[in-house]
């Protein structure tokens, strides 16, 4: 039964998702309406309008999912539905950590001052590769997002076969089988984008910092712009760093089936889970300029029509 406590959970996480539909909403239509009409797309805009399109849907799943939750027995949807959930959650999780390793990486690219053969040759070929990572990361996430659909379907055929053609024994082997090969094969779709994530941004931020404190001993005690971006950007790599890693963990928790159903820690690791790329999003906002420009033309718009009205 869902206590008072797991129902506030959910209901956070809830509001979090629709906050964060919002914010990558912003992100969507400002890198599109700088790329449409454009005959290049940048790399920078190409990533930010998948990451956002992919969140967006995502953050959609995650409401859905929760209202299921709330509002129906798990015997109404769980046979129908449930597989096919669980499969495109898997599918937009992948997806959203892949295009969030890969905007880490194109950091690190873009504004890391590294020397190293391989990492100037990647530099001069980012946006000619960027297309090719995307659509790489799209197949990848479905062909890992494949298994769970068939475990879904095996664990419904185990369950609807009669009786006497059922091994209880042996069916608890094979589901443990399952579930630890399902295990492994989620541990390696996760450990690559989340791999690269980290160690692009660790790479970047050990750039900005040497970088950072260079610039602090040549000071000349003025208040230095490019100082203070500087240690805007190690600021907000951090947020994001922490974010990335912290929905990684919470989204373990989970789909380990760690907690009993409307547990206090399930529905923790749930509000959890959904406010971290509401957070990821708000960074990303608070970091570009242009991604602010859009709601501040929005609220002067809104502004000047009620001032309009009201005289």
């Amino acid at each position: 039964m869902m206590t008072s406590f797991a129902l506030l959970c959910l209901s956070i996480a809830i509001i979090e998702c629709m906050a964060g539909i919002l914010g990558n909403g912003i992100i969507l239509a400002a890198s599109s309406s700088s790329s449409i009409g454009s005959k290049i797309w940048l790399p920078y805009d190409m990533i930010m309008i998948s990451l956002s399109l992919s969140k967006i849907t995502l953050q959609c799943w995650i409401i859905l999912d929760l209202f299921l939750t709330i509002f129906c027995e798990p015997s109404c949807f769980e046979e129908n539905i449930f597989g096919f959930i669980k499969t495109g959650y898997m599918f937009l999780n992948y997806s959203s950590l892949w295009f969030g390793a890969w905007l880490s990486v194109f950091y690190c690219i873009k504004v890391a001052s590294f020397t190293q053969s391989f990492f100037i040759w990647l530099k001069l070929r980012i946006a000619r590769l960027m297309p090719w990572m995307l659509l790489t990361s799209w197949l990848c996430s479905f062909t890992a997002a494949i298994p769970f659909a068939w475990d879904v379907y095996s664990e419904h055929e185990n369950i609807t076969a009669p009786s006497s053609m059922t091994n209880s024994s042996a069916w608890t082997t094979t589901r443990k089988d399952s579930s630890g090969l399902i295990m492994l094969l989620y541990n390696v779709g996760v450990a690559l984008p989340l791999t690269l994530s980290v160690v692009s941004s660790v790479l970047l931020i050990r750039s900005l910092w040497i970088h950072t404190r260079h610039m602090q001993n040549n000071a000349s005690g003025f208040r230095d712009p490019s100082l203070e971006a500087h240690m805007k950007a190690i600021k907000s790599i951090c947020s994001l760093l922490i974010f990335y890693v912290t929905y990684f963990i919470a989204f373990t928790f989970l789909l380990y089936n760690l907690f009993l159903r409307f547990s206090t820690p399930k529905s923790i690791c749930i509000a959890v889970m959904a406010a971290c790329p509401t957070a990821h999003t708000l960074v990303l906002i608070w970091s570009n300029p242009k991604f602010q420009e859009l709601p501040a033309r929005i609220w002067h718009h809104i502004n000047c029509s009620v001032r309009i009205t009201s005289m």
